[in-house]
């Protein structure tokens, strides 16, 4: 069919890319052992590390979800593109040329759309820039001098300015070869009765952008008391821009984010700016939306939330819209693994007014001064409760006591119950017994999700296969199949031979076996050697067999790595050899070799090359 990608050009793709690279992007990883990583699974929330991601042998399988696959598949999940564009994506990245069958280009309108998007993005992002330094742009410099930036700072964030007038932008894209049916889905435009015009005039522009620092989307701020429009007007929602899943500035804090492990959430484009500049380089801000449940998600990949550390800041006005989004925020609280804390200035300025009137070092010390969110969230709702009344300590110790209850550490829950036991004027034993009694939302929630996902939830395509692990056969057959994927240059000549004239006895290890020495028949060499495996399996088995490919092995050096991956094979093909004598000793011993010596003298030679088979398998030290 016109516009396939060929075969040998996908293998070039998959062997040239970096998975590690591709995937942190969007994971924090951490080393799990000589040539693997693991980090929190981006495809299922967890509060323990369960991804592990093999850049050697190009695959990542998580433990918890048996979500697994190469490169492609990453990219195609997370990004949600078509097989072809995500080729696209990653032959792009690595600078290759493909090639496709019959010598056509690639067809399909969502590969078009989504590159031409991004190039119209680009271009944008070019023109605004422009924009800003021209004689045009001095309202939108003014605005940024008053707020305390110079020309560089505004290069540095990529800040531009959206000229006055309605097809500005729209008649450079058309010169630049773009359509008017391109255009229109880039987010960039209105409609109205006439066409086509530019959705943003006279504005000063913040470009979004994804992790991987392509501009998505923009933000925008009026610059005329007289613009009748919303003061900030964003980019809607594209295919390319989701507000609930982005944050601004990320792609800029991502290193210092993972790095520190600490993420910082601003209320705006410019707080994010300020903070930047004031040496808080983990400042992120969300995009005319609260922070929800996606976010909740991208912050905890990032900072690997795993309960080891970490924290998430958030700072708010201290009027009451900023005190309501800090509840909004304690919202999801209970996702969060990482310490969780509010910091509101003293005056209630945000972080750019503050660095406008104090300097750096105030908002830095803004950062340090930060209280707990549990704290915050409790004293804010009790100043809606009456506290001089036996009524309003009441209600104020109902409200509070689930939220006390919350609090996963023990000693930092017995700590809180003082506390609200002396915010209320109560007896600590009596709010300690409220506590105890309070439900926990969260737990309702799970247990809502429970009864939900017994009808919802598709059973895994692995789970029937599973072998019980206390049978050391099984065991020891899958250690194998382990360092069969992921070292088979270690097996040496003796071993491969064993393995061909053996045979797994659990079932599933059976057919990965079969798979492999098929894979072995018929590959080259063993590069991309779990790809050919894998193309050998049923479908059923793929995520089984990317699952034994990562499995981390128990060793810390590359030495340790090859006395293990020998012993194991030696182990189990000993095993396996033993068991087949044990067999040819009890036919010899029911033959009768006075009727048939041949058939006995043939038991008896195979007995030998057994044993001499097993001796070749011995170690020599």
């Amino acid at each position: 069919m016109a516009g396939r990608i060929t075969r040998q050009s996908i293998d070039t793709v998959l062997e040239a890319i970096d998975l590690k690279s591709v995937v942190e992007e969007h994971v924090s990883l951490r080393t799990a052992g000589i040539g693997s990583y693991k980090g929190l699974c981006p495809f299922h929330d967890e509060r323990t590390p369960s991804f592990h991601v093999t850049p050697a042998k190009g695959f990542y399988h998580c433990f918890g979800c048996q979500e697994s696959g190469d490169a492609i598949k990453f990219v195609m999940e997370i990004q949600h593109t078509s097989f072809t564009e995500t080729i696209e994506i990653l032959a792009a990245r690595a600078n290759i040329s493909l090639e496709y069958e019959e010598g056509s280009a690639p067809e399909g309108p969502t590969l078009a759309t989504r590159q031409r998007m991004l190039q119209a993005h680009q271009i944008a992002d070019e023109f605004y820039q422009h924009a800003l330094q021209s004689p045009a742009g001095i309202e939108g410099r003014t605005f940024l001098e008053k707020k305390g930036f110079d020309k560089q700072d505004a290069e540095h964030f990529g800040v531009g300015y959206a000229p006055h007038g309605w097809g500005n932008l729209l008649s450079h894209l058309q010169q630049r070869g773009f359509s008017l049916e391109e255009l229109t889905e880039t987010g960039l435009f209105s409609e109205g009765r006439r066409g086509l015009y530019d959705r943003f005039r006279n504005r000063l522009m913040w470009p979004i952008k994804d992790m991987t620092g392509n501009t998505i989307g923009y933000g925008a701020r009026q610059l005329a008391d007289d613009d009748n429009g919303p003061k900030y007007l964003n980019t809607p929602e594209t295919s390319l821009y989701k507000k609930s899943q982005v944050l601004y500035g990320l792609d800029l804090a991502k290193k210092e984010v993972a790095k520190q492990r600490q993420l910082v959430v601003v209320e705006g484009y410019t707080d994010v700016m300020a903070a930047h500049l004031a040496g808080i380089t983990t400042a992120v801000a969300t995009c005319g939306t609260a922070f929800g449940e996606g976010h909740v998600r991208i912050a905890r990949r990032l900072i690997t939330d795993d309960g080891s550390g970490g924290e998430i800041i958030f700072t708010f006005d201290g009027d009451e819209a900023g005190q309501k989004a800090a509840m909004r925020a304690f919202e999801f609280d209970n996702q969060i693994v990482a310490k969780t804390f509010v910091a509101v200035a003293p005056e209630g300025q945000d972080p750019n007014d503050l660095r406008q009137q104090y300097g750096d070092d105030a908002v830095r010390q803004l950062i340090s001064s930060r209280e707990p969110l549990f704290e915050f969230a409790i004293k804010t709702r009790l100043k809606e409760y009456n506290l001089d009344s036996v009524e309003g300590r009441t209600g104020a110790l109902h409200y509070a006591a689930p939220i006390v209850n919350e609090i996963r550490d023990p000693l930092m829950r017995d700590g809180y119950i003082r506390e609200l036991a002396g915010w209320l004027g109560m007896d600590v034993d009596s709010v300690h017994r409220a506590v105890q009694r309070a439900p926990k939302a969260s737990d309702t929630r799970q247990h809502q999700d429970r009864r939900s996902s017994q009808h919802d939830a598709p059973v895994q395509p692995t789970q029937n296969y599973r072998p019980d692990l206390r049978d050391p056969v099984a065991r020891m057959e899958k250690e194998a199949l382990e360092v069969i994927l992921q070292r088979p240059e270690s097996l040496s000549q003796e071993q491969w031979k064993a393995l061909f004239s053996s045979q797994f006895k659990v079932p599933v290890y059976n057919a990965i076996q079969a798979a492999i020495l098929a894979a072995a028949r018929n590959a080259q060499d063993t590069s991309n050697w779990v790809q050919h495996v894998t193309a050998e399996v049923p479908q059923a088995l793929y995520s089984f067999v990317t699952e034994l490919a990562v499995a981390p092995l128990p060793a810390s050096t590359e030495e340790e790595v090859l006395r293990y991956s020998r012993d194991i094979m030696n182990r189990l093909l000993e095993m396996q050899i033993t068991e087949q004598k044990a067999d040819l000793i009890g036919k010899l011993q029911r033959w009768d070799s006075a009727s048939d010596p041949e058939g006995f003298q043939s038991i008896q030679q195979r007995l030998v090359e057994l044993e001499n088979q097993r001796r070749f398998l011995r170690p020599i030290d």
